[in-house]
């Protein structure tokens, strides 16, 4: 019997993202950040729960990220992709950070953490 819990996001990056990185992936300057928009949308998935976030990436996505929220100190959110999807970066007690690129609804998913965060810890995350 495991601990229930109300997933609020499941999903990977941004289909724009990956249409992006390949219309500039026909320059040849360009072609890594092609190359790294395709491993994005082949193996990274991002589920917000009501406990915790768990990322999972890496080669077929055989790595794995779990944070709870009372673990998360700050937030920083930027719009990409004319705003259809971001980038943020979680930084935690202990100093470290997890990235999380390509978030589609990134403002909603922000909002859903410094909700969690609030109710978790009583401190907010919005500056």
């Amino acid at each position: 019997m495991g601990i229930r819990e109300e997933t609020y996001f499941e999903g990977g990056p941004h289909i724009g993202d990956l249409i992006v990185n390949v219309l500039l992936g026909f320059t040849v300057i360009c072609l890594p950040l092609t190359v790294g928009a395709i491993v994005r949308a082949m193996w990274l998935r991002y589920r917000f729960t009501d406990r915790r976030i768990s990322v999972t990436g890496g080669w077929m996505g055989r790595d794995r990220s779990d944070i709870i929220y009372t673990d998360i100190v700050k937030v920083v959110k930027i719009a990409r992709g004319i705003g259809l999807w971001g980038d943020m970066v979680l930084t935690l007690k202990d100093g470290s950070r997890l990235e999380l690129r390509a978030l589609p609804r990134f403002r909603e998913l922000y909002d859903y953490i410094d909700q969690k965060v609030k109710a978790k810890t009583g401190k907010s995350i919005a500056a």
